[in-house]
């Protein structure tokens, strides 16, 4: 199985990223806009599409508000197994560094999954980063 690991500073309070990150139906809205066109919620299910219209049915496993950690889960198409989560950790001086692990077979789908979640990540910082500073 491949493991993913990638990682960010953002210059926006701890619990401002985790609002964002926790709010899991505005993907589209909080955290990489551009990246995802839509997301919908269908009960414990997130459906994420994608601006090159890749469209991803999500299970939401936990929102755990102690540890700011997001978990889901999804399978479909090519996928035999997606596991991901998204954390958030304080970095000191107002500063969050948030950090998404996926897990995916076929291993393969590592080379598409790795560059959508650098993308996510730059496009969250850049977001949170301007509405920490209200602009």
């Amino acid at each position: 199985m491949a493991s993913i690991r990638k990682e960010i500073v953002i210059e926006a309070p701890l619990e401002s990223v985790w609002d964002a990150v926790r709010d899991v139906g505005a993907v589209h809205k909080r955290q990489a806009p551009g990246l995802v066109v839509n997301t919908r919620l269908e009960d414990d299910v997130r459906i994420v599409t994608f601006a090159s219209g890749l469209v991803l049915r999500e299970l939401i496993v936990t929102i755990d508000d102690q540890a700011r950690r997001l978990v889901w889960a999804a399978v479909g198409g090519q996928i035999k197994h997606h596991n991901g989560s998204k954390q958030v950790f304080d970095a000191g001086n107002g500063r969050s560094r948030l950090v998404w692990i996926t897990d995916i077979l076929p291993h393969d789908l590592a080379e598409m999954a790795g560059p959508i979640m650098e993308e996510g990540l730059r496009l969250a910082k850049e977001l949170l980063e301007r509405e920490a500073k209200g602009a």
